[in-house]
């Protein structure tokens, strides 16, 4: 029974902080909507900015997981040098699917991220930034290993556009409709939709080097600490 009040709980607080906001959501409305009371929550997670990180780590956690999954047996299958598009796949697939999975919530969670981005909290953004440390270390190191003639700053650039058109995908297909005026977003389901990004960024990451470019380089530190953002 308390695995379920707690289920209920993150499931009530998921949908009014994604509606509502993180600051505009207050714990006795979460524990209206899951009708229960405010010694679960206490009981359960000991604190709301407990709560909001719980509410994140249950779908960034498993999402991160089945990345790693994914990135190991492709290095076990090719001896440690995965394949460009694999590595892709890899990273992409999982979240792809979150964000498809209506059953689940996942399209609901996926609303809760874009609301991370325009109501940030710098203690939310550490936390999450915790959840993604392991999973981006890794693809990182991996993306340089199949992309070795690429200079650190470029790989850099070049994983922070995939992180940002993964972000758009992620999102929906309003965007979409705005472009072109058809069904073509209606019929994109995570496979499809999978497919024509990874070949997209297969393209992107094997691109030629740009020519020099006007304007500060990014640092060592700055650079790192930008990477670490990354996080979808």
């Amino acid at each position: 029974m308390g695995s379920d009040t707690k289920n209920i709980i993150l499931d009530a607080a998921e949908a009014l902080f994604a509606g509502e906001g993180f600051a505009n959501t207050s714990l006795r409305a979460i524990t209206a909507a899951a009708g229960a009371n405010l010694a679960s929550v206490n009981y359960h997670f000991g604190s709301k900015d407990a709560l909001i990180e719980a509410v994140f780590a249950r779908r960034l956690r498993p999402m991160n997981r089945e990345r790693i999954r994914r990135l190991e047996a492709l290095e076990d299958e090719y001896g440690g040098a995965a394949p460009l598009d694999g590595l892709i796949e890899a990273f992409v697939g999982p979240a792809l699917e979150l964000s498809r999975d209506t059953e689940r919530g996942g399209a609901r969670f996926v609303r809760l991220l874009g609301r991370s981005y325009t109501e940030p909290s710098p203690s939310l953004q550490a936390r999450v930034r915790g959840m993604h440390e392991e999973v981006i270390g890794r693809f990182k190191s991996a993306f340089g290993r199949a992309l070795p003639e690429l200079p650190s700053d470029e790989l850099y650039w070049r994983l922070h556009f995939m992180v940002g058109l993964l972000a758009y995908c992620m999102a929906g297909t309003d965007m979409m409709r705005l472009i072109a005026s058809c069904r073509l977003a209606d019929s994109l389901d995570a496979d499809v939709l999978k497919e024509r990004l990874v070949s997209f960024l297969v393209a992107g990451m094997c691109a030629p080097l740009p020519g020099p470019l006007e304007g500060p380089v990014i640092a060592g530190p700055a650079r790192e600490g930008r990477h670490n953002g990354l996080t979808t």
